[in-house]
């Protein structure tokens, strides 16, 4: 697949979950990033981990990397996990810089869901605890941001980050008294955090 028909269906896919969520009349909750979005049964959210691990199974044997893979279904979502037992530099360029090459490698096994099952997937793709380790991270961000706020009393703009990561800054921002807002457009998507 050409790098212009995979924007072009992934530029679809997004059309296609923003006419979807129109549409819905029932059982929708609310994603701060996507708007509103259909709850997903159980047994779908299972069928996607397993085509994503098969997929990802695949990428492993044929890139020769050792890794174990987990899969869990919570809060309406899949989570797929990759560890290694032994410290391991293949996992490592799986996550890349910044999680550069983890966030392409969901986005790469949310296509392999959609291709094989036709149901978009809002799986989560962590690689030896990256997220885990980020998610710590992002808590102090929020804790820095809302404390320049409390001593200023100005907005704060933070760095560009996933939708993924905006929703735990929202999160810890909430739980610490103050209102956070996603601003921007694609790469350039930030959130600022408020008194009001």
């Amino acid at each position: 697949m050409s790098a212009e028909s995979t924007e072009h269906a992934i530029s679809a896919e997004f059309d296609d979950e923003r006419d979807d969520a129109r549409e819905a009349s029932s059982d929708v909750s609310h994603d701060e990033d996507n708007g509103p979005v259909k709850s997903v049964s159980a047994s779908r959210l299972e069928e996607e981990g397993d085509v994503a691990a098969d997929y990802l199974e695949e990428l492993l044997d044929i890139a020769d990397i050792d890794g174990d893979i987990d899969i869990e279904v919570r809060n309406g979502r899949t989570y797929i996990s990759i560890v290694a037992e032994e410290e391991t530099a293949g996992l490592d360029g799986l996550v890349g810089r910044d999680g550069e090459v983890l966030e392409a490698l969901q986005e790469l096994t949310r296509l392999a869901v959609l291709s094989a099952t036709e149901n978009r997937s809002r799986l989560v793709l962590d690689i030896n605890g990256y997220r885990a380790d980020r998610a710590g991270d992002l808590q102090k961000i929020a804790e820095d941001a809302v404390t320049a706020v409390k001593e200023s009393g100005e907005a704060v703009a933070l760095a560009p980050m996933s939708a993924y990561e905006r929703k735990i800054v929202h999160d810890a921002v909430a739980d610490l008294g103050l209102v956070s807002e996603s601003e921007g457009e694609g790469a350039d998507r930030h959130i600022v955090v408020s008194a009001d």
